[in-house]
């Protein structure tokens, strides 16, 4: 699972920087970013410190994020504040009495989540309550229906492609539960990320002779 979530991440983030019109390589990257919510979920029901599980998040969201402004995207905030937000509305809410209390504060992330320019949006966060709240058929549909939303809101055509891993999981067990057992050293998992949006910045950067360019006073203040 974290080796296929790393691999077609990598494939994505090449395409999108170097093979732009190529969306093989993007369709091919939406199966990483469901896996990683799943992950994420996972995470935040057996760790044995959310404060410290925070913590990583956020340190890692900081590291990446210049390099996420080098190699993809120059005004955005990368993905990992995206499942930071994501991992503190699932916080908030397992200390909630009712979960009708929780609507509000779904609500709230999901205006602020749409309002910065966070990657996936309120999407993320969406699929991550996706994966916590709902089992079986339900997960599937519940997905399918988060795509269409997308689909007519923003065009996601190619999110479609993200119910890969979520049919695996639902539909092949047996498979998905082979994938979770090749696992790789815990700091290869929490240090991809940032260690390979750098290369592949630096990687731009040389290609395209971008480095004498950049405003960096203008960019470490993002």
């Amino acid at each position: 699972m974290q080796i296929l979530a790393m691999v077609t991440m990598l494939i994505d983030h090449i395409g999108a920087i170097f093979f732009p019109g190529e969306m093989t390589w993007r369709y091919i990257g939406r199966i990483a970013f469901p896996i990683y919510c799943y992950a994420l979920v996972q995470g935040h029901i057996h760790t044995s410190s959310r404060s410290k599980y925070v913590l990583r998040l956020l340190f890692i969201a900081l590291l990446a994020q210049i390099p996420y402004n080098l190699a993809l995207n120059p005004g955005g905030w990368n993905v990992v504040f995206t499942l930071l937000l994501s991992v503190l509305v699932l916080i908030v809410l397992d200390k909630l009495p009712s979960p009708w209390l929780g609507v509000p504060v779904v609500a709230a992330a999901v205006l602020l989540m749409e309002y910065y320019p966070l990657d996936y949006n309120a999407y993320g966060l969406l699929l991550v309550l996706i994966f916590r709240y709902t089992r079986s058929h339900g997960l599937v549909l519940a997905h399918l229906a988060l795509n269409i939303f997308y689909l007519f809101y923003y065009g996601w055509l190619i999110q479609m492609a993200s119910l890969i891993p979520t049919l695996a999981i639902v539909y092949a067990p047996a498979i998905w539960t082979t994938l979770q057992r090749r696992r790789v050293p815990r700091w290869v998992w929490w240090s991809f990320y940032p260690v390979h949006l750098t290369v592949l910045a630096v990687v731009r950067g040389l290609v395209n002779g971008q480095w004498m360019s950049i405003d960096w006073m203008q960019l470490l203040k993002l």
